[in-house]
């Protein structure tokens, strides 16, 4: 082989110079993150406008945002539609549902007087646990839990030095550490999974998909269609299993149509064996 014959050949498997592999965003939705410590929960304790559990709240949808790996579902009416769908929460619109709580939660002030000099430290630890659900199965692909600290100390010598009041911005701090330790961890199970999508309906001959151009979707795009496999129960567990689905073909995307990542589709061409259309919900997209 010849050195140019090498180098066309090399060009043709290897990307690109500053190319990177397109990601198909997964569309995600914190169902609930509760405060379940006792921390300022006094008679007029208010649970849907507690502070500690937005704060969690935020840091774990900005963490997530950051990664440039998901679409962050916001539903004031979230909660109330993960309690009505149960073990169906596909109907949620979304490919993950994420429900954390603050488990723990505990500051402390220690002193040190001198003759000359006094120190004061501040100390705040926070428990963090998470579940991830599969939104198609309704079943939960990882849980853990994780601690974060956050410490702060001041010294005053012969007087100088200011006096330290509570330092709020600890909690944050400590939130946000418990936190980090499990982002990782959800990316990675979440990334693992193949993107799948459903087939809405068929007009015309054009076949609709859920998913659009928020998601990384765009026209040329083909991905394989399956006929799902049986579903069999185990004796052992008693829980229902599916088997692997079996591919009939393939669908092409012709265009994208929708204005939020709720409401967006794909408008797509097919070919492959002749698909049911009064059993839509027997077949399902995969990612390659």
């Amino acid at each position: 082989m010849t050195l140019l014959t090498m180098a066309v050949a090399l060009c043709c498997v290897i990307p690109a110079a500053g190319q990177s592999e397109r990601t198909i965003k997964r569309k995600v939705a914190i169902g609930r993150f509760s405060n379940e410590t006792q921390y300022a929960k006094g008679l007029f304790y208010d649970k849907e406008n507690d502070p500690m559990r937005k704060q969690a709240l935020d840091i774990l949808s900005s963490k997530l945002a950051t990664s440039g790996k998901f679409i962050l579902l916001e539903r004031d009416d979230l909660d109330i539609l993960v309690q009505e769908a149960g073990e169906n929460m596909s109907k949620i619109g979304a490919d993950f549902i994420i429900l954390g709580s603050i488990t723990e939660y505990g500051r402390k002030t220690e002193g040190n007087q001198k003759v000359f000099s006094a120190t004061k430290s501040q100390t705040v630890e926070a428990g963090v646990s998470i579940r991830l659900v599969e939104a198609s199965t309704g079943l939960i692909i990882y849980s853990d839990e994780a601690k974060g600290y956050a410490e702060t100390s001041s010294k005053t010598t012969l007087g100088l030095g200011g006096q330290q009041g509570f330092d709020a911005t600890l909690s944050d701090k400590a939130i946000s550490a418990a936190i980090s330790q499990l982002v990782e961890n959800i990316i990675n199970k979440c990334m693992d999974k193949p993107w799948k999508s459903y087939i809405l309906t068929v007009e015309e001959g054009a076949y609709y998909i859920s998913g659009g151009a928020s998601q990384g979707l765009a026209a040329g795009d083909v991905f394989p269609v399956y006929r799902k496999g049986k579903v069999v129960t185990n004796p052992q567990t008693g829980i229902k299993v599916e088997l692997p689905g079996t591919k009939v073909g393939d669908v092409t995307i012709q265009m994208t149509v929708g204005d939020t990542p709720e409401s967006e589709l794909s408008i797509c061409e097919y070919a492959g064996t002749e698909i049911n259309a009064d059993a839509l919900s027997d077949y399902y997209i995969l990612e390659k």
